[in-house]
């Protein structure tokens, strides 16, 4: 799929993290040898991990209020509120409603979920973008982040030091002014099983079965209600996929690589993110990166990265920016967009 969005404009951008850190050398489960290369080959020495009472919602609510404040944006003016994330509060409702809720906003609100993980936040985008477009809804909230580490096995060390958590939030704004952004997105559920849960959903119900763990491999255990993942199913994924998608986006708008100031891709890991860099030729320095400090943050990732590493820029400079999510499902999408003093918080950090 293949689209052009005018008329939308990135008006505003903050993320949260558990304040506790939990840095990669605590694994000594497995030899050192074997961690020295996860931190070469993943780019990780360090992750967000959120408490027991903690959940996705939490961050995300945190970030909106943080941000909504600097935006001088009345809670009444807000239209639309789409969350993204694969790590709900239930199983039903919808988060968007608890936390259209707890934010105060008006009740006449366009409010609903998305659950999409790695690409969600270019999808996310792309959706709200799409509703604010005609210029009927003026202000919408793109609230994307997962709780990942609370579905992972200590005892896995294939998917346990991976992953961090965040919450984000994204103000977007009918502007007749912004340039148009680009957007091309796929789905490929061939590849579903390469990341997955297994148990809890209404195919396989949660049972005793679901908590007994099983050895998989050397250092992998885990249980059916635990994450899963193909490494190298993924990065053959990534490899074919990802790379070419981006140039196709790229001959399809027009623009040129030159014209792009930084190519802003899902923090899967560094092995896979560089492979992609390298196959599309782009510079290392256009590549910021957010995992080594934060590990894989799913669909927070993009924007926990664009606020780390480009917040100056984002807030003082116009800014040709390429956004790339890749990962479960299979399911991927890039968004090429143009930036103007985009209004950004600290990054944000809960108990």
């Amino acid at each position: 799929m293949h689209s052009c969005i005018k008329n939308i404009s990135i008006k505003g951008l903050s993320v949260c993290v558990p304040k506790q850190i939990e840095k990669t050398d605590l694994y000594t489960w497995i030899t050192e040898d074997e961690r020295k290369s996860f931190a070469k080959n993943t780019g990780i020495e360090e992750r967000r991990v959120a408490g027991a009472t903690v959940a996705t919602s939490d961050m995300c609510e945190k970030s909106t209020r943080s941000l909504l404040e600097k935006l001088h944006w009345e809670k009444e003016s807000i239209d639309v509120l789409v969350f993204v994330s694969q790590s709900p509060d239930y199983f039903l409702p919808s988060t968007s409603a608890i936390l259209q809720h707890k934010l105060g906003l008006r009740k006449d609100i366009i409010a609903f979920d998305i659950n999409l993980g790695c690409s969600g936040y270019v999808y996310g985008l792309y959706v709200l973008s799409n509703l604010l477009t005609s210029g009927n809804l003026k202000r919408g909230l793109l609230l994307a982040g997962d709780k990942s580490t609370l579905s992972t096995n200590f005892k896995d060390k294939s998917t346990y030091p991976l992953f961090g958590d965040a919450g984000s939030a994204t103000a977007v704004e009918f502007d007749e002014n912004a340039a148009p952004m680009y957007f091309n997105l796929f789905t490929d559920g061939s590849g579903y099983q390469s990341i997955i849960i297994e148990d809890g959903g209404a195919r396989n119900h949660i049972s005793h079965s679901s908590f007994i763990e099983h050895k998989i491999d050397e250092g992998i255990e885990r249980a059916p209600k635990h994450l899963a993942l193909d490494g190298i199913e993924i990065f053959n994924f990534a490899l074919k996929e990802v790379g070419p998608s981006i140039k196709e986006l790229m001959e399809n708008s027009g623009v040129a690589h030159q014209q792009i100031d930084y190519y802003v891709f899902h923090q899967a890991n560094k092995l896979i993110n560089e492979s992609v860099r390298k196959k599309c030729r782009i510079e290392p320095e256009k590549v910021p990166y957010s995992i080594q400090k934060f590990g894989n943050t799913s669909s927070a990732s993009i924007p926990l990265t664009m606020l780390y590493q480009l917040k100056n820029a984002l807030e003082y400079r116009d800014l040709t920016l390429l956004l790339s999510g890749f990962g479960v499902g299979y399911s991927w999408g890039n968004c090429l967009l143009q930036t103007k003093g985009v209004i950004c918080t600290d990054i944000l950090e809960i108990e």
